[in-house]
């Protein structure tokens, strides 16, 4: 009696469909934080000033700024810090995307690749509008900005983001079956990168077997690279973005294959294990 009638969409009305609800999902994760999409982006702000003034006073007390790049001081801390948040941040909000078992995903057409697309994109934005305000103050304010390749140096912060989406993708596709075991590495993994992600130092001033210690990670080789293109007189020896885009490349993959086996075997019942 009751029959369910689909409709016969284009290619084009599909994607428009699909382009309008990644809008409206980026927009609710934006808005994840506060009701007011200002006042958000104003909170991510004020972290990125907070750990750039931290830093500046930690490497000033310690005496460490002779091991800096020669150039703007803040320029080089704030190299790192982008880089780092932007990573963090993207990664975080990928994992705490909408799961196969959310009820959201009851509502057509939605689906998980829209919640994680969505949520990718939001933290993109609010990092690299919030590294606009912070630049242009700071242009403004204290000194010129000068970066010596200012477009690769973008690609690299897109570099950051792209591999904490790709760490974000995998993680997601474990959280339902071991929920307690992504939360407790996800944390581990933030608080590490706060050291080897390299945002304290620069690959050519490391010792080999130092050196060793931080090559595996694709961040350490982003923000090393983004450091070349910023300064003049800086050129990394050590590291090279393409190992980041692939090893970027290499987690997509696995992530997209766990999450497709994870999405044929949702249960609602998982909800209640988190």
């Amino acid at each position: 009696m009751f029959q369910a009638t689909k409709r016969n969409e284009g290619g084009l009305t599909s994607a428009l469909t699909i382009l309008e609800l990644v809008y409206h999902s980026v927009v609710r994760s934006v808005r994840k934080t506060h009701n007011n999409a200002f006042a958000a982006i104003f909170i991510n702000v004020l972290q990125m000033l907070i750990f750039v003034l931290a830093f500046y006073f930690m490497f000033s007390v310690l005496g460490l700024r002779g091991s800096a790049i020669r150039g703007d001081f803040l320029l080089y801390i704030m190299s790192g810090i982008f880089l780092f948040i932007t990573h963090t941040k993207s990664m975080s909000a990928v994992v705490g995307s909408e799961g196969p078992a959310s009820p959201m995903m009851q509502h057509a057409p939605m689906n998980t690749i829209i919640a994680i697309a969505s949520a990718a994109i939001g933290a993109l934005y609010i990092q690299v509008l919030s590294l606009g305000i912070i630049l242009f103050g700071y242009h403004v304010a204290i000194a010129p900005v000068v970066i010596e390749e200012p477009a690769a140096a973008f690609g690299m912060l897109m570099v950051a983001w792209f591999t904490g989406v790709a760490l974000g993708l995998v993680l997601l596709a474990l959280k339902p079956w071991m929920p307690q075991v992504v939360s407790i590495f996800t944390t581990i993994y933030q608080r590490a990168n706060m050291i080897a992600s390299g945002k304290m130092f620069v690959a050519n001033s490391l010792p080999g077997f130092m050196l060793a210690m931080f090559d595996w990670n694709p961040l350490f080789h982003a923000i090393d690279q983004t450091r070349g293109f910023v300064f003049i007189n800086y050129n990394p020896r050590y590291t090279d973005w393409h190992y980041a885009m692939w090893v970027g490349v290499v987690l997509v993959m696995i992530g997209l294959m766990g999450e497709f086996y994870t999405r044929r075997h949702a249960s609602l019942s998982w909800n209640a294990r988190r």
